[in-house]
């Protein structure tokens, strides 16, 4: 599974820090705790041991009898604590301790003095030797009580690291959001820079470190963004303006032309064609004048109240005409009642290009359907084509300068910068454009909402 949240990894490779320290200091602990007991078992054995030693000494000739005598009513009463067994230096038991039952404690694995044994019926026993010169005496202490405090232990270790877990998420994930504050600072205003906000900068934050660091670098290229955008801008507009006189100076003289070759049809064909060509290069540049004003925000609109029933109805008439000359049809969908405000003229202009759109990549005899509603925050335009709609990667890219529909007659018609005019109306309304292929993919829907 891969976790795409930075904050959420953070949070769970601090938990994962914190719960493997707990893991590794407990384990420690325990270790310590069990290394302590069985050494604290092993001095008190001294202790008895060097008593139990002085009572017997080295005498070779202590019977049995006077053994027991000596270790049971002369040693002090603590002796019924441990399990002790006598033996002599051929390794025989002489005397065994009563709690030991039928029991005896196995001989001292590679001569050790301390160690494990498994005695029947005690179970682990820590067993430690004594050489008194003559007799070995063997001292065992039960290990039952240091599993049990062992045991314990495990479990509230299992308690600790388990709260230290929920605490270390808490904790982890507070400390990961506060870490990573300026991070989405700097993410939600890089997420509103864009072609129309280019002015905004990322907030630097104080001090010298990395994030400063970074903040300053995109700032920076922001900077250079908005220059380049800037240039792009006044080229466009200079550009545009400069074109409209020699451009209206090149109709003129086209048209006082075609009125002296009235006599040569060819020539006058020719003047026609350069009209037309001249009329198009008019109407781009007409268009990068309205989108260059649109984006640099010197264009506004005169917004009103706007009857969109009859609004949409007279528009009707207008776009029926244009598909049926196009051998369409044209329809109107849902038309809901109400009053918007907008700049009438610039929305008709809207629609206008959508529906030209919709007839050049329209089949013959097909249909374009325009709907007009209401919504919770304002209104709805759609309008759908059957055409064959547009490749996932060019839904967005549609709405870019110089980019055109394929026509359905290839006769190469239109500038591209139809759905850019679009675009920037409705944004201008304080709206939003997208297109989308209906469901089935028998068409293209645009939706204008504002």
């Amino acid at each position: 599974m891969i976790i795409r949240s930075f904050t959420l990894r953070l949070t769970l490779r601090v938990a994962a820090l914190v719960i493997l320290t707990s893991i590794v200091a407990l384990a420690a602990g325990g270790w310590l705790l069990d290394r302590q007991s069985i050494r604290s078992i092993e001095v008190m054995q001294r202790v008895e041991g060097a008593e139990l030693s002085g009572l017997l000494g080295a005498d070779p000739g202590l019977a049995p009898d006077a053994i027991r005598h000596r270790l049971e009513n002369e040693a002090d009463s603590d002796i019924a604590l441990y399990f002790i067994q006598v033996r002599n230096p051929h390794g025989n038991v002489i005397y065994r301790s009563a709690n030991l039952g039928e029991a005896f404690i196995p001989p001292a694995p590679d001569k050790r003095r301390a160690w494990n044994a498994l005695v029947t019926g005690a179970g682990a026993v820590r067993v430690s030797e004594f050489d008194t010169g003559f007799w070995r005496i063997q001292i065992g202490s039960a290990l039952a009580p240091v599993r049990h405090v062992l045991h314990d232990y495990v479990g509230v270790s299992a308690l600790i690291v388990t709260g230290a877990a929920l605490l270390s998420l808490g904790v982890g994930y507070g400390f990961s959001r506060m870490t990573l504050a300026p991070v989405r600072a700097i993410e939600r205003t890089a997420r509103r820079i864009g072609a129309d906000n280019l002015s905004e900068r990322i907030p630097v934050p104080p001090g010298r470190d990395e994030l400063a660091s970074l903040a300053g670098l995109l700032n920076q290229t922001f900077d250079r963004l908005e220059t380049s955008f800037g240039q792009v801008r006044r080229f466009t507009a200079e550009a545009s303006h400069e074109l409209k006189t020699p451009l209206a100076l090149v109709r003129l003289g086209a048209e006082k032309l075609r009125s002296h070759l009235a006599a040569d049809p060819e020539a006058e064909a020719l003047v026609a064609d350069l009209l037309e060509e001249t009329g198009r290069m008019g109407r781009i540049i007409e268009s990068l004048l309205f989108i260059a004003k649109a984006e640099s925000g010197a264009l506004t609109l005169e917004r009103h109240p706007q009857d969109m029933a009859a609004f949409i109805a007279a528009f009707a008439e207008d776009a029926a005409a244009l598909a049926d000359d196009s051998g369409l049809r044209f329809r109107v969908g849902r038309c809901d009642a109400g009053v918007a405000q907008v700049d009438g003229h610039s929305l008709r202009q809207l629609l206008l290009n959508l529906v030209s759109n919709a007839i050049a990549a329209s089949p013959p005899g097909g249909a374009i359907a325009l709907d007009a509603m209401r919504t919770e925050n304002g209104w709805r335009l759609t309008v759908t084509d059957e055409g064959p709609g547009l490749p996932p990667e060019m839904l967005e890219k549609v709405f870019g300068r110089f980019v055109r529909y394929q026509p359905r007659d290839g006769d190469g018609r239109g500038h591209g910068l139809g759905l850019a005019i679009c675009r920037s109306i409705a944004e201008l309304h304080g709206g939003t454009i997208r297109a989308e292929n209906r469901a089935d993919r028998s068409g293209l829907r645009i939706v204008v909402e504002w």
